[in-house]
């Protein structure tokens, strides 16, 4: 196997040029296929970190009303009440499978309700939260403190105010310590705080605008035990659950959802709490991406294919031009197996070295892609060792034919070929 591997080496380097203009088809079409892989993967984790933040993980568990989300400040016509969650339900929840962390909490968008001074906070939100918000949601304290378990035990009136907010209420003067109002009740601002970048959407379109929209205009906290305080009734409890990896999202998400559901009759009511599956989003755009280039990487095969007719021509010029050494070499014992494995491993190595080739000038064809065009991209290990598997799988293909006319040569006729 090596004097083979060694022999092989020696025939490639003698005709050097010759070798090189054999390998350039699969050169380029391995080069191709990295390139293209490289730039589906990086545009699926491009797509995934749009959509989901970088690796925050979290999903979203609403209350829904039919088709539509529920909204506790206009209620339901039919008069029925909405469902409330139990404590039993929320440790439930939190003692899931692949639960990491889990947070209740109520919710008004749109609100008119919030006003410090004549300045009223229009188009943002306000919630009402538990001590696991913050650190489900990703959020940290830029000044002033946040939430402690006193001001849930005393129902301390206080807010936090994210940075959004704090700019549209407060029009840059310091927050903390000033007292806005919320539902006619007076509550003293403690804290800012601001979100991690990995947990805040990636907006580039008007659509994704308007979809976060009110978490541009900012959002209002207060203590969850204060909410009938400032909104004087019991309402239902959205939450928030951060799996322990991208891929539970769904599975963790649904299950959370299960649980809340509990206690509703989702054949009669139209009730029913539903997980965000932004995963199944991120799946089907995924989906279109790849499809789409899966069609460009067919037609880089066909370099492949160009590339392996390559080495079977020159592998059969090999044979004409080596037909006295095979001659010689059967003459003085050489069993057929032993030529026929030779001249295969010619061809492997041939386009094994093409494919290693090819492969480096991929992800340098990568880079250089990404720079000129912006497109993300990242380098597939596993597609790299196809690759090079595929390169050699096509030298053992296509220097096929050329092995076994080299091995069935007679070897008196092969000895007066010259």
């Amino acid at each position: 196997m090596l004097e083979n591997m060694r022999i092989s080496i020696q025939g490639i380097w003698s005709h050097k040029m010759r070798s090189f203009l054999t390998m350039l088809g699969i050169i380029i079409g391995i080069a191709s296929i990295i390139a293209i892989v490289s730039t589906i993967k990086g545009t699926s984790e491009q797509i995934k970190e749009d959509l989901i933040g970088a690796g925050n993980n979290t999903v979203s568990v609403s209350l829904n009303y039919g088709d539509s989300d529920y909204d506790p400040e206009y209620g339901m016509t039919d008069g029925t009440e909405p469902p409330l969650l139990s404590d039993q339900q929320k440790e439930d929840v939190m003692n899931l499978d692949h639960v990491e962390n889990a947070t209740f909490f109520y919710s008004r968008t749109y609100t008119s309700s919030v006003y410090y001074e004549n300045t009223s906070f229009q188009g943002g939100s306000i919630y009402g939260i538990d001590m696991n918000y913050l650190d489900t949601c990703g959020y940290m304290v830029r000044s002033g403190r946040g939430f402690i378990q006193k001001d849930y035990d005393e129902m301390r009136k206080v807010v936090l105010v994210d940075s959004n907010a704090a700019d549209n209420l407060f029009a840059g003067k310091d927050p903390v310590g000033k007292t806005i109002e919320i539902g006619s009740e007076p509550f003293t601002v403690i804290g800012v705080v601001e979100q991690n970048d990995d947990y805040q959407p990636n907006i580039k379109t008007i659509d994704e605008y308007n979809q976060y929209y009110q978490m541009i205009m900012g959002t209002v906290m207060i203590p969850n035990k204060c909410w009938p305080m400032a909104f004087k009734f019991d309402e239902p409890e959205n939450a928030v659950i951060r799996a322990d990896s991208t891929d539970n999202m769904s599975s963790a998400g649904n299950a959370a959802a299960d649980i809340m559901n509990q206690g509703i009759n989702t054949n009669t009511s139209k009730y029913k709490y539903k997980a965000d599956d932004v995963m199944q989003q991120v799946k089907n755009l995924q989906k279109l991406s790849e499809s789409t280039n899966t069609q460009l990487i067919w037609i880089a095969s066909i370099s492949l294919l160009v590339g392996g007719i390559g080495v079977m021509n020159i592998m059969l010029v090999s044979v004409t031009e080596r037909t006295s050494e095979i001659g010689l070499k059967k003459a003085i014992g050489a069993r057929k197996k032993v030529i026929l494995f030779q001249f295969l491993t010619e061809a492997s190595m041939l386009t094994s070295i093409g494919g290693v080739i090819g492969v480096i000038v991929g992800i340098a064809l990568s880079k250089v892609v990404s720079e000129l065009s912006g497109a993300p991209t990242a380098i597939s290990i596993p597609a790299i060792i196809g690759s090079v598997l595929f390169s050699t799988l096509i030298g053992v293909i296509f220097g096929l034919l050329p092995s076994v006319k080299a091995a069935d040569l007679n070897p008196i006729d092969a000895l007066r070929s010259e």
